[in-house]
Protein backbone atom coordinates (compact mmCIF):
# COMPACT_ATOMS: atom_id res chain seq x y z
CA UNK A 1 0.00 0.00 0.00
CA UNK A 2 1.57 3.63 -0.82
CA UNK A 3 2.17 5.72 2.02
CA UNK A 4 -0.76 8.07 2.99
CA UNK A 5 -0.77 11.54 5.17
CA UNK A 6 -3.89 11.23 7.81
CA UNK A 7 -5.53 13.90 9.24
CA UNK A 8 -8.49 14.16 11.75
CA UNK A 9 -11.12 16.76 11.30
CA UNK A 10 -11.88 18.48 14.28
CA UNK A 11 -14.62 20.73 12.68
CA UNK A 12 -16.91 20.22 9.44
CA UNK A 13 -14.89 23.46 8.47
CA UNK A 14 -11.44 21.21 9.13
CA UNK A 15 -12.73 18.72 7.13
CA UNK A 16 -13.84 20.64 4.36
CA UNK A 17 -10.64 22.86 3.90
CA UNK A 18 -8.57 19.27 4.16
CA UNK A 19 -10.43 17.54 1.30
CA UNK A 20 -10.89 20.70 -1.03
CA UNK A 21 -7.68 19.17 -2.75
CA UNK A 22 -9.51 16.59 -4.33
CA UNK A 23 -12.35 19.16 -5.59
CA UNK A 24 -10.14 21.61 -6.68
CA UNK A 25 -8.31 19.23 -9.03
CA UNK A 26 -11.29 18.26 -10.96
CA UNK A 27 -10.34 14.77 -10.71
CA UNK A 28 -13.17 11.71 -9.89
CA UNK A 29 -13.54 10.84 -6.68
CA UNK A 30 -12.09 7.64 -6.90
CA UNK A 31 -8.82 9.19 -7.99
CA UNK A 32 -8.73 12.24 -5.89
CA UNK A 33 -5.48 13.30 -3.83
CA UNK A 34 -7.01 13.65 -0.03
CA UNK A 35 -10.42 11.34 0.44
CA UNK A 36 -12.82 11.11 3.95
CA UNK A 37 -12.25 8.04 6.16
CA UNK A 38 -15.06 6.95 8.43
CA UNK A 39 -15.81 2.84 8.34
CA UNK A 40 -12.99 2.23 6.09
CA UNK A 41 -14.50 -1.51 5.19
CA UNK A 42 -13.79 -0.74 1.73
CA UNK A 43 -11.57 2.37 0.68
CA UNK A 44 -8.82 0.24 3.13
CA UNK A 45 -9.29 -2.92 1.15
CA UNK A 46 -8.74 -1.09 -2.28
CA UNK A 47 -6.11 1.05 -0.73
CA UNK A 48 -4.28 -2.55 0.02
CA UNK A 49 -4.94 -3.37 -3.77
CA UNK A 50 -3.35 0.03 -5.52
CA UNK A 51 -6.68 0.74 -7.07
CA UNK A 52 -7.34 4.00 -4.81
CA UNK A 53 -4.49 5.78 -3.73
CA UNK A 54 -4.77 9.37 -1.99
CA UNK A 55 -1.89 11.01 -0.36
CA UNK A 56 -4.03 12.05 2.40
CA UNK A 57 -6.62 10.29 4.29
CA UNK A 58 -9.06 13.01 6.87
CA UNK A 59 -10.68 10.81 9.39
CA UNK A 60 -14.28 12.56 9.86
CA UNK A 61 -15.37 10.71 12.99
CA UNK A 62 -15.13 13.42 15.40
CA UNK A 63 -18.43 14.89 13.04
CA UNK A 64 -20.17 11.62 13.31
CA UNK A 65 -22.12 13.09 16.15
CA UNK A 66 -23.31 15.77 13.74
CA UNK A 67 -24.33 13.24 10.79
CA UNK A 68 -24.76 9.48 11.80
CA UNK A 69 -28.45 10.32 12.87
CA UNK A 70 -31.38 8.33 13.16
CA UNK A 71 -34.59 10.34 13.08
CA UNK A 72 -37.45 9.34 12.38
CA UNK A 73 -40.88 10.84 12.26
CA UNK A 74 -44.88 9.85 11.32
CA UNK A 75 -44.40 10.36 7.47
CA UNK A 76 -40.32 9.42 6.78
CA UNK A 77 -37.37 8.23 8.18
CA UNK A 78 -33.72 10.32 7.98
CA UNK A 79 -30.70 8.61 8.04
CA UNK A 80 -27.65 10.68 8.37
CA UNK A 81 -24.67 9.61 6.14
CA UNK A 82 -22.43 8.28 8.98
CA UNK A 83 -24.74 6.53 10.84
CA UNK A 84 -23.62 2.73 10.97
CA UNK A 85 -24.95 0.39 9.57
CA UNK A 86 -25.50 -1.71 12.90
CA UNK A 87 -26.94 0.85 14.68
CA UNK A 88 -30.05 1.92 11.81
CA UNK A 89 -30.29 -1.82 11.89
CA UNK A 90 -30.69 -2.49 15.49
CA UNK A 91 -33.05 0.61 15.82
CA UNK A 92 -36.14 -0.38 17.47
CA UNK A 93 -38.17 2.29 15.26
CA UNK A 94 -36.53 1.11 12.15
CA UNK A 95 -37.02 -2.58 12.83
CA UNK A 96 -40.77 -1.76 13.25
CA UNK A 97 -41.39 0.74 10.71
CA UNK A 98 -38.65 0.01 7.77
CA UNK A 99 -38.39 -3.82 8.44
CA UNK A 100 -37.03 -4.40 4.92
CA UNK A 101 -34.39 -1.67 5.85
CA UNK A 102 -33.24 -3.22 9.01
CA UNK A 103 -33.25 -6.86 7.01
CA UNK A 104 -31.38 -5.57 4.32
CA UNK A 105 -28.78 -4.33 6.16
CA UNK A 106 -28.62 -6.95 8.55
CA UNK A 107 -27.54 -9.10 5.26
CA UNK A 108 -25.33 -6.95 3.71
CA UNK A 109 -21.86 -7.62 6.00
CA UNK A 110 -20.82 -9.32 8.75
CA UNK A 111 -21.53 -8.13 11.96
CA UNK A 112 -17.85 -6.52 12.40
CA UNK A 113 -18.31 -4.50 9.13
CA UNK A 114 -21.78 -3.16 9.97
CA UNK A 115 -20.13 -2.42 13.09
CA UNK A 116 -17.26 -0.42 11.32
CA UNK A 117 -19.55 0.34 7.75
CA UNK A 118 -21.43 4.06 7.33
CA UNK A 119 -24.33 4.47 5.21
CA UNK A 120 -23.03 7.27 3.23
CA UNK A 121 -19.32 4.80 2.94
CA UNK A 122 -21.55 2.34 1.37
CA UNK A 123 -23.44 4.65 -1.18
CA UNK A 124 -19.98 5.81 -2.27
CA UNK A 125 -18.01 2.27 -2.33
CA UNK A 126 -16.52 1.17 -5.57
CA UNK A 127 -18.41 -1.63 -7.97
CA UNK A 128 -18.16 -4.77 -6.55
CA UNK A 129 -16.87 -7.62 -8.92
CA UNK A 130 -15.82 -10.81 -7.82
CA UNK A 131 -13.13 -11.08 -9.80
CA UNK A 132 -12.11 -7.65 -9.20
CA UNK A 133 -11.44 -7.97 -5.76
CA UNK A 134 -9.96 -11.41 -6.00
CA UNK A 135 -7.02 -13.06 -7.62
CA UNK A 136 -8.74 -14.21 -10.02
CA UNK A 137 -8.09 -12.91 -13.49
CA UNK A 138 -9.52 -9.89 -14.01
CA UNK A 139 -8.11 -7.74 -17.52
CA UNK A 140 -7.90 -4.12 -14.82
CA UNK A 141 -5.72 -5.91 -12.17
CA UNK A 142 -3.33 -8.06 -14.34
CA UNK A 143 -2.05 -8.25 -18.11
CA UNK A 144 -4.83 -10.44 -20.07
CA UNK A 145 -6.84 -9.76 -22.65
CA UNK A 146 -10.42 -10.45 -21.36
CA UNK A 147 -12.41 -10.59 -18.69
CA UNK A 148 -12.62 -14.08 -17.14
CA UNK A 149 -16.29 -13.02 -15.70
CA UNK A 150 -17.27 -12.71 -19.38
CA UNK A 151 -15.64 -15.57 -20.49
CA UNK A 152 -16.93 -18.06 -18.15
CA UNK A 153 -20.27 -19.46 -16.70
CA UNK A 154 -20.16 -16.67 -14.61
CA UNK A 155 -20.83 -13.68 -16.46
CA UNK A 156 -24.07 -12.23 -14.40
CA UNK A 157 -20.89 -10.96 -11.78
CA UNK A 158 -19.29 -9.14 -14.90
CA UNK A 159 -20.09 -5.37 -13.69
CA UNK A 160 -20.89 -4.03 -16.89
CA UNK A 161 -23.36 -5.44 -19.51
CA UNK A 162 -20.34 -4.58 -22.80
CA UNK A 163 -16.93 -5.89 -22.66
CA UNK A 164 -14.11 -4.69 -22.57
CA UNK A 165 -15.94 -1.89 -20.76
CA UNK A 166 -15.79 -2.46 -17.03
CA UNK A 167 -16.48 0.33 -13.78
CA UNK A 168 -14.79 -1.57 -11.12
CA UNK A 169 -11.75 0.89 -11.95
CA UNK A 170 -10.61 3.93 -13.57
CA UNK A 171 -8.20 4.34 -16.62
CA UNK A 172 -5.62 5.37 -13.83
CA UNK A 173 -6.28 3.03 -11.63
CA UNK A 174 -6.08 0.37 -14.26
CA UNK A 175 -2.84 1.21 -15.72
CA UNK A 176 -0.99 1.69 -12.02
CA UNK A 177 -2.72 -1.65 -10.71
CA UNK A 178 -1.48 -3.62 -14.48
CA UNK A 179 2.35 -2.23 -13.56
CA UNK A 180 2.12 -3.55 -10.18
CA UNK A 181 1.06 -7.05 -11.06
CA UNK A 182 3.91 -7.25 -13.60
CA UNK A 183 6.51 -6.80 -11.13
Amino acid sequence: MPSFSYQRAKNPAAAVQALSAAASSNSPFTEAESLPLAGGTTLIDLMKLEVMRPRMLVDINPLASQWSAIDMSTDHLRLGAMARMSDVADNVDVQRHYPVIAEALKLAASQQIRNMATLGGNVLQRTRCSYFRADWRCRLLTVVSTCSAWANSCRPWAVSRYPPACRSASEQSRAASRTRKRR
